[in-house]
């Protein structure tokens, strides 16, 4: 991941759920998303802003994918999306793409407040 990266915490449960992840908040990097990959190692993930729907076509892995609101408070999580999908979160301002798995494993529930702990280049 070439990007800015961010942490994002979960401040409601104590838990990071990823400090490498790559910020998409130009059309370029939203629009490309997470196409071409492989996958996503732990730590890494994908926060686009603003979006409130991805698709999942021409992917290779699924993907756990957690709505946010503008105060990066959860509003809906899809776990382990698979693959030539599409979701949709009208009330989600951005977009958090993590490893299938993670928000189960953080126990990451809608309503959980999350913070993005710092952000490098």
């Amino acid at each position: 991941m070439s990007a800015a990266t961010a942490e994002f915490f979960n401040e409601t449960k104590g838990v990071s759920l990823g400090s490498l992840i790559e910020v998409a908040g130009d059309s370029k990097t939203r629009n490309k998303g997470l196409l071409g990959r492989d996958g996503l190692d732990e730590g890494q993930g994908l926060w686009i802003v603003p979006c409130e729907a991805i698709h999942m076509f021409f992917m290779r892995f699924a993907i756990d994918v957690v709505y946010l609101d503008k105060s990066k408070r959860v509003v809906k999580i899809v776990p382990a999306l698979k693959p030539c999908r599409l979701s949709a979160c009208l009330k989600a301002h951005s977009v958090l793409e993590l490893p299938a798995g993670v928000a189960e494993r953080t126990g990451t529930k809608p309503g959980d407040q999350l913070e993005m702990r710092r952000e490098a280049a």
